[in-house]
Formats: structure tokens, sequence, C-alpha cells
């Protein structure tokens, strides 16, 4: 088959992938109880939250949406018309060492990054070397990650691979189901989507690589991937201090039911993400979900930082975020 998908094809993965159904949802200002999420793993949590009525119990008529770009998610926070949402924990941070009154409510995920490919010789960091690479949303969490296993490994992203960075996950994907590169390294549920979409046109893709495996090659046998939490803007958190305690309990509770019931938060996912229920179902098990609050989770967090730290301090705003950000 030719390295380049016919037309047809390309359009039958391409509604897989939900590339059609991606346009932004722009933040608005309202007096609801709003929780925002990544096009990622921990926004299938808060989606099964709703649909049992647990977000109901923190505030009547709370709701969820789904912010589709870091840009999106900045714009939401400048312009304060966001002030509840999971996202990369190094934003967070980054924000809060800089200024903004922000704080950590959670850690929502271990790490739901992979190398996605049809390459049965990738099989480590080591092995991308002369390959080409797609990596979502430059300078954020996925290309900060991907630099220090790099770096780690003694390749060279400028000479010993060819990265290409991308707007979107699901881009990523695109580059890779047409033949443009030979790896794409994606969160959850854009690996599961890009393996679905390679099986309609009859390909066979995988996750070739294990990116939380691969961190603890740099962080340590016991290291996690602390990779995205809930934050709070303070004006926020003071006003909803209850509500927030009440939200952690509860979140802890649709975790457990999420992983365990994975066809039923799928469901209540496929209207938010666009995205088949098949392809959230398959992503659920990989996303390695977790609900620890932040005072639970921060030695495993400050661990992550550390290594962030020690790559480029300007990644976090300079500094270590001190006890302030921890809620």
């Amino acid at each position: 088959m030719s390295n380049l998908l016919s037309r047809r094809a390309l359009l039958a993965a391409s509604g897989a992938l939900g590339l059609t159904a991606c346009a932004p949802q722009r933040p608005t200002d309202s007096d609801v109880f709003k929780i925002w999420g990544p096009p990622a793993g921990p926004s299938i949590t808060l989606a099964y939250a709703q649909t049992l009525g647990l977000l109901e119990q923190v505030s009547p008529g709370a709701q969820v949406s789904v912010w589709r770009s870091p840009d999106e998610l900045r714009a939401g926070l400048t312009s304060n018309t966001i002030s509840l949402s999971v996202m990369p924990l190094n934003t967070a941070a980054n924000l809060y060492n800089r200024g903004r009154d922000i704080r950590l409510v959670n850690v929502m995920t271990k790490g739901l990054l992979y190398i996605v490919s049809g390459d049965e010789a990738l099989s480590g960091i080591p092995s991308l070397a002369g390959r080409r690479l797609a990596v979502p949303y430059r300078k954020d969490a996925p290309e900060i990650v991907l630099r220090q296993l790099l770096s780690h490994h003694r390749l060279d992203p400028q000479k010993d691979l060819e990265l290409r960075v991308t707007g979107t996950p699901i881009e990523a994907a695109q580059l890779l189901l047409t033949g443009r590169v030979d790896a794409a390294f994606i969160p959850e549920p854009a690996a599961s989507a890009a393996i679905a979409a390679a099986g309609v046109v009859g390909r066979s893709l995988r996750r070739a690589i294990d990116i939380q495996e691969s961190w603890r090659t740099v962080a340590g046998p016991d290291a996690t991937l602390p990779q995205a939490g809930l934050a709070v803007s303070g004006r926020f958190a003071e006003a909803h201090l209850d509500e927030l305690t009440e939200l952690q309990s509860v979140l802890g509770a649709a975790t457990q039911s999420t992983i365990d019931r994975p066809a039923e938060a799928a469901e209540a996912a496929a209207g938010l993400f666009s995205l088949p229920k098949p392809v959230l179902e398959a992503s659920i098990p990989f996303s390695n979900l977790t609900a620890q609050s932040a005072q639970q989770a921060r030695p495993g967090v400050e661990a992550y930082f550390a290594v962030l730290d020690r790559l480029d301090p300007e990644i976090l705003g300079g500094r270590l975020p001190d006890d302030g950000f921890f809620l």
C-alpha cells in the first residue's frame, strides 16, 4: 500500500479521529460551577462524574467543558473565564511562579503519553534515531517530556531525528496516518484514535513506546509522570472551598468508576470529545487515571518538577513552586 492514503481512506480515518468535530469551544462568562478539561483522559472522569450525578452533589447545575488547545486554556485563564480546569502541571506551576494566583487541587493522571507507530523496530527512545516523529504542542508537556527523554539518551532533536511539531495531537496522528512521519508522540485518547483510524484503512499501528516506562529510566524506578491535574484560581478557591473539598471526594469515586466501567464512562464522554465511544473506552486502561489530592501527590509532583527544572528552569517559571501552590 502507498504511504499516502487515498482520499476516501483518509476521510474514513479522519472520521475515527474526530478531525471534523474539534472546533474550539470558546470560554464564556458564567456563574455556573464549571470545570474545564483537556481533550484527554481526565475529562472522561469529569464527564462520567456528571452523568452519575456526582457533580450535582458538589454544586447544582455544575457543568463540564473541554478546551481544545493550551492557547485556549491560557486565554481563558487570562480573561478569568476559566477558573477551574484540568491542565498540565507544568503550565499551572509556570503561571503560579509568574504571579498568577493559581493553586493545584489534585493530580488526575500519572501519565498518558505514548509513541504510536507501525514500525516494528521501534522499542525504546534510542530507536528513534533517524526517524521522523510528530509531537504536539510546542513548549508544552509532550514536547517538554520528549526533550528530557532525548537528552537522557543523548539524542539531539536537531541532528539525530526529524521532529514535526503540530498544533494538536490529532494533527500529529494525521501525519502518521498519511505516512508523513514514522511515529507520533501523542496522549490518550488520540493514541487509541490513531490505532482505530489505521484499522479502518487496513493498516496496523501500536503503542510502540510507553512513555511512562521510559520516564522511569530518567527519574527513577518508582517515578510516575503526574502529567495533569485540576487547578483553580485563588479567587475561585476562596469562594468555593467547601465545594472543592466535596469535588475532590467525588472525583475519587468517579475515577474508580471510570476504571471499573470503561464502557459506561466512554458513553458519558463521547459527546464531549466528539470521538466514538469505542475509541474512548479503549483509551481508559492506558490513561493511568487517578484522583490524588495535591497534598497526597506532592512528593511525586515535586520529583517530576525537579527533573523539568534541571532540563530548563524556565519551564516552571524559574523555580520550583512553594507551599502556596498546593491547595
